[in-house]
């Protein structure tokens, strides 16, 4: 979420700043895949299984260990022709250090994204210092250039072509065996000290987690269909097992709160006063979870790059949030402690109970900078988090900054919309260990929300421009129609848009979508559509059976109590009027502008209390936390959360379980 300089905020506004998100410049288009989609005779195409056997052959390196490297670096997807943040290509990611060296003698001028990879910010900000690897060998990116040279073709040929880019993985990953003075052999625990090597990863903590990750990707096995349509599959080798198997613990920062398997920086957030009339920033002091429990963590995205991002944070009339994600290669700074309340999420409700996790992208350039390495380090992260403040691991608890609730009606318009449609929440929740799944028969009355990633790629526009298409994009969102069928008008959001604007496929415009792993209701079905309870609407979206973009949920869902014809629904739980002290001023109820009437349903995962804290001076110790007898229930009302009092609402109980849980692996459903 992109924060431009601002002047300083009145206290009435304080904790959020109204912003627009920025819309990237579009990326130079990138020539054609020259591996096919599909064989002539319509079956899926398996020239890039072939080519990772034929390589792995002709180099002598196990094919597991190059595939195991192309799926963490990439997901073995190609985005032919188009670098990464970080200058790399291909499934094998390889990096052009000569392009982004002396642009007068590459290709073609530098886009923007390798222009500032290149700058002397960004190389401030590489994983350098005490834990460099010190066995005397130099650590280099997976480099295009020499790829090239080692299989004589030309460089252009490795970023558009994936079949020599895997070539050039795969003579770049012998020569470094060979470096080493290790054998070419067919064992894939001899390439530990290799693959540690092979993303360019100084510091020794950050390269043995990556190197890790190779080898739990070989151990369980992977399948899934690439952006290009590729079905692509590793089977399983339980046995491997690398001599290395552990990292070494990070030498961090006294203040950093991090997992001991990942290098974590800290550079401070300032809370101090701002002027004489106790303005400050540009967080608040607390003591959770002593003071209040910690309930969610939001998903941010930057919608900036991330050295702005991290002038943003050290700036007191600013916003702030907890922790920072770099997109190159996944490296993590923290900013605030997480007993204190960042200012990130534009609900004063929800950053009091919320941890925020900003990820260094722009929503509309998704295969450029939400890499496998950053979704990795997040992942980590959050894991650590939610097991440390006892977070449940589902989507009405880890959710983007376009899922938090409006804590008042007007304020519906500003609120965000990142990390956005292509943010992959499924694969997420996969590296969570918390995978999206059936809980229910395909026809109960809950749904989970789970289109297939790879090969779900509604249209969208506002990438390249206002009104412009978006190449088409594995995606986490689902269209919602007022009717049936797919020429029917897309549902509107009143309070997104007051003035009776219909919603539109913009990439920022979440007015009609819902997203992966979000539960809804069931509202009714007609052949391939079903309807869900949405926003006080039934809203329509397409869920074939041999293609659903939707499956059975088991859960909890609240509906009004009998003789309650509507009843409020709110962006924020806050205390009844009698738990506010005479010196506090209550603030007011500001229903959103939906309709939740008699005979809807909506799901809930979770109770809370009303809570309330009085910011309207500088403190230098935490504000006391004013707790009401009032619960309400989070429900999933839109694209969106919302909160309902519990006094308004009954309980009902959702379908039962469908049987066990699919065997834990990289990708469960085969994707």
């Amino acid at each position: 979420m992109r924060r431009p300089a601002t002047p300083r905020v009145p206290a009435a506004l304080r904790g959020y700043r109204r912003t627009a998100c920025a819309i990237a410049s579009a990326a130079v288009l990138a020539p054609l895949l020259l591996v096919p989609m599909s064989g002539e005779d319509g079956s899926p195409d398996q020239r890039l299984q072939d080519a990772f056997e034929d390589a792995a052959r002709e180099y002598h390196v196990p094919r597991s260990v190059l595939m195991g490297v192309s799926y963490v670096q990439s997901r073995w997807d190609s985005h032919p022709g188009a670098p990464s943040v970080a200058g790399g290509y291909g499934p094998m990611h390889l990096v052009d250090t000569e392009r982004l060296r002396a642009p007068a003698a590459a290709a073609g001028p530098l886009t923007p994204l390798e222009a500032d990879t290149r700058s002397p910010t960004a190389k401030a900000q590489a994983p350098t210092g005490p834990d460099d690897v010190e066995d005397g060998h130099s650590v280099q990116p997976a480099d295009l250039e020499r790829a090239a040279q080692l299989i004589a073709v030309p460089a252009v040929r490795l970023r558009t072509d994936a079949v020599d880019n895997i070539r050039g993985g795969a003579a770049l990953l012998a020569a470094t065996q060979r470096q080493l003075g290790k054998p070419l052999s067919d064992n894939p625990a001899d390439w530990w000290e290799t693959v540690k090597r092979y993303p360019g990863t100084r510091d020794i903590t950050s390269a043995a987690t990556y190197a890790n990750d190779v080898f739990d990707v070989i151990r369980k096995g992977a399948r899934r269909t690439t952006a290009e349509g590729q079905r692509v599959s590793l089977a399983a080798t339980p046995g491997v097992r690398p001599r290395v198997a552990h990292p070494q613990p990070a030498r961090q920062s006294k203040e950093v709160e991090c997992p001991v398997e990942l290098s974590c920086d800290w550079l401070s957030a300032p809370y101090e006063q701002i002027d004489d009339d106790g303005a400050y920033g540009n967080h608040d002091l607390a003591d959770r979870p002593m003071d209040q429990k910690i309930e969610y963590i939001v998903i941010h995205d930057t919608e900036a790059k991330l050295p702005s991002m991290f002038d943003t944070v050290q700036d007191p009339t600013e916003a702030s949030w907890h922790y920072s994600i770099r997109s190159s290669d996944g490296h993590i700074t923290q900013h605030v402690k997480t007993k204190d309340e960042a200012w990130h999420s534009g609900n004063q409700f929800v950053n009091a109970h919320s941890i925020g996790v900003e990820h260094e992208g722009f929503l509309t350039q998704p295969g450029t900078w939400y890499t496998e390495q950053m979704y990795r380090s997040s992942a980590r992260l959050v894991r650590y988090l939610a097991k440390k403040y006892d977070v449940p691991l589902d989507r009405q608890h880890i959710f983007g900054h376009d899922n938090v609730p409006s804590p008042t009606a007007d304020s519906i318009p500003e609120m965000h919309d990142d990390p956005g449609p292509f943010w992959d929440w499924r694969h997420y929740f996969d590296l969570l260990g918390a995978p999206l799944r059936a809980t229910a028969a395909a026809n109960a009355d809950m749904v989970t929300i789970l289109p297939d990633y790879a090969t779900h790629k509604p249209a969208f526009t506002g990438c390249a421009g206002s009104g412009k298409p978006c190449a088409p994009h594995g995606s986490s969102a689902v269209r919602l129609h007022t009717e049936p069928r797919e020429d029917a008008p897309l549902i509107q959001d009143p309070g997104r848009k007051p003035d009776g604007a219909p919603s539109t496929q913009d990439a920022n415009d979440l007015g009609s979508r819902v997203s992966a792993g979000q539960d809804f209701a069931v509202a009714g079905r007609d052949g391939e559509w079903t309807a869900i309870w949405f926003q006080g609407n039934k809203a329509w979206f397409k869920n074939p059976a041999k293609h659903p973009t939707a499956v059975g949920a088991t859960g909890r869902m609240v509906t009004p109590k009998e003789g309650l014809d509507e009843i409020p629904v709110l962006g924020r739980a806050l205390p009844e009027a009698e738990a506010y002290p005479e010196d506090v001023e209550e603030p007011s109820d500001s229903p959103l502008p939906y309709h939740f009437t008699a005979g809807q349903r909506y799901v809930t995962q979770g109770r809370i209390g009303g809570s309330y804290v009085d910011r309207s001076t500088f403190a230098d110790t935490p504000e006391p936390v004013i707790k009401g007898q009032e619960g309400y229930y989070e429900i999933q009302f839109g694209h969106r959360l919302a909160y309902v009092r519990a006094s308004d609402v009954d309980v009902l109980a959702g379908p039962a379980a469908a049987g066990p849980p699919p065997a834990p692996g990289n990708d469960p459903a085969g994707r």
